[in-house]
């Protein structure tokens, strides 16, 4: 594992209590960096962050990223405890059920939007002036390939990853003379609780779109973060990293 320098960096990482969110905590502690993880489940939150503070310095916050006013609280205790926020990961997700989209339940719709679409607003908007003020940050939000192609029986999920690639272009642009880069990720599928959320079907199409024919490890996800959030990545702003195996056209 190559090194990585985020010494004296302070990083909130959204979905840290498993999965991907988990790895990048991981790969971020290994670096140096002190963490404030964010999920909505409580009770995975503390058991990551026990497992995690004897590899660094770990705080965690319960927060629903659906919320912007809880975001908000958040992002203040976690720039009070820490001093400061350099990073920002938006990890936090759900995958919504599979569904033609004409038979696709509104609320449920709803709920994918708000999550990964309307979660990740909030998470920015909350921490972007706190970053100002210090001129320097880096943000990294986690999208999917599938907002690149579009999955079928998946459109609330495809949709919502798609919004968070324009959202974060948008804002990488408004920000790129502030020393303030912000970047996502297209990774393929990577085997993680969201697969409870998903057909068996819709697993076994996923992977047969992958020319690699394996799914993405969240160690490998782990890898690209760590450099798009240090202070290296001094240039690339607003773009899109794909890590889908091979499996995007553009």
């Amino acid at each position: 594992m190559n090194k990585i320098d985020l010494e004296h960096r302070c990083a909130v990482i959204t979905g840290g209590a498993q999965g991907i969110g988990f790895a990048i905590a991981e790969r971020l502690l290994a670096s140096g960096a002190s963490l404030s993880l964010w999920d909505a489940n409580e009770e995975l939150l503390r058991s990551a962050s026990h497992e995690l503070s004897a590899k660094g310095e770990v705080q965690f916050c319960p927060v629903d990223v659906t919320d912007a006013e809880a975001v908000q609280r958040a992002a203040d205790l976690t720039e009070e405890s820490l001093g400061r926020v350099d990073i920002l990961v938006a990890s936090a997700g759900i995958t919504g059920p599979n569904a033609k989209c004409w038979d696709y339940p509104v609320d449920a719709w709803q709920r994918v939007i708000d999550v990964n679409l309307n979660g990740v607003f909030h998470c920015c908007r909350a921490v972007v002036p706190l970053m100002l003020k210090h001129g320097y940050g880096r943000i990294v939000n986690i999208a999917s390939v599938a907002g690149k192609e579009g999955n079928p029986n998946a459109s609330a999920y495809s949709a919502s990853k798609a919004g968070v690639i324009a959202l974060s272009k948008s804002l990488g642009k408004e920000l790129a003379e502030n020393n303030i880069a912000v970047n996502c990720i297209t990774p393929a599928a990577a085997r993680t609780r969201l697969f409870e959320q998903m057909t068996q079907e819709h697993i076994d199409y996923m992977l047969s779109k992958i020319p690699r024919g394996r799914f993405v490890r969240v160690e490998e996800i782990a890898s690209m973060v760590a450099w798009l959030v240090s202070e290296e990545n001094s240039y690339t702003t607003g773009a899109t990293f794909d890590l889908s195996g091979g499996r995007a056209t553009y």
